[in-house]
Formats: structure tokens, sequence, C-alpha cells
């Protein structure tokens, strides 16, 4: 399927990775924002995919979305509560080779405490060697949540009808994985 050399232990590349989430504000636009990589390892089995496995840590103390006073609100109590649950982490569970370059990692998520089974739709985007010889892997993802199913239930009603914040909130990957030390 690829080539055997990929076979190997990774971890995502903190500076040129993005772990990103986009949410409906006020039901006319949305909100975008990331949240920083902590830690993370990817073992890799290019001959058996189902070998593979993912897990990520984020620092959720490190939320943004270009707005200060929002991502105040977002690490409250009200939102991510990141006083006590400083981080979200996702380790997979199975990883299946869904055609072409796509794959389906299943995995247990969990945000502010709570663990929800969650499918990332995962595209391998290719290898490069960069310009100081290192050998990175891109892959790029997405999913979607109901942030709800994970205890962040905070909305207002809005004069218009609707709410304020989007239920689903879809998350974004751009990923860059080197070798692991």
């Amino acid at each position: 399927m690829y080539p055997s050399e990929l076979t190997g232990d990774y971890v995502f590349d903190p500076v040129h990775s993005r772990f990103g989430f986009v949410a409906r504000h006020a039901m006319v636009t949305k909100v975008r924002g990331d949240v920083p990589l902590k830690e993370s390892a990817l073992h890799l089995d290019a001959a058996n995919p189902a070998a593979s496995t993912v897990r990520v840590v984020l620092d959720v103390t490190g939320i943004r979305t270009g707005n200060d006073v929002r991502d105040g609100r977002l690490r409250g109590g009200d939102f991510l509560d990141v006083a006590a649950h400083p981080h979200i982490a996702f380790e997979s569970t199975s990883v299946k080779h869904a055609g072409g370059d796509g794959f389906e990692v299943t995995g247990d998520l969990t945000i502010r405490g709570v663990t929800r089974r969650v499918t990332v739709s995962l595209d391998y985007t290719g290898l490069a060697v960069d310009a100081e010889g290192v050998t990175r892997l891109g892959f790029e993802g997405r999913a979607t949540i109901n942030r709800s199913d994970f205890g962040v239930t905070y909305n207002a009603v809005l004069e218009t009808g609707g709410v304020m914040i989007s239920d689903r909130v879809a998350l974004e990957f751009d990923l860059s994985a080197v070798a692991a030390a």
C-alpha cells in the first residue's frame, strides 16, 4: 500500500501542525480557533494500517481564536474549564484504510473530563524532506463532534431565534509528522 520505509514511530511537529476547530456563532458566521500541541505519538505500519496508533494531547490553556476576551471565556468554567481540565486527549482504538490515501482513525476523545468515541477522517498528503534534511509526513483530517456530548453546554438564545453558539463543532487537522527521537 505505502512504502515500507514509512513504518516507524513519529511525533507531530508542533510548529508545523494545527489542531483547529470551527463553530457557528450567532447562526450567521463561523469562529475558528486552534489548540496547541502538548505531546504526541504516532506509530505507522505501512503494510498493516490496523497496527498503526495515534496519541495526541493538546494544551487547552493555550486556546486561540484571535480574540482575547473570547479565549478567556472558552478557558473558563462555562466552556472548557481549563483550571480543572487543562488538556484535551485523543487515543486511537482502530485505524482502517478507507481507500486511496484515506484512513478512518477511531479513538477516545476526552474533553473536560468526558470521553467519547470519535472517528477522524484522515488523508495522507505525502512525504517531503525539508530544507534542514528532516523527513516529514503530511496528513489532513477532520471530524465533527457535538460539544454538549462533552459537557460543554453553555449557550444563549438569540432574539431573532436560534442560539449564540452551535452545538456542532468541526475539528480540523493539518499535521506534519517527523521521526520520533
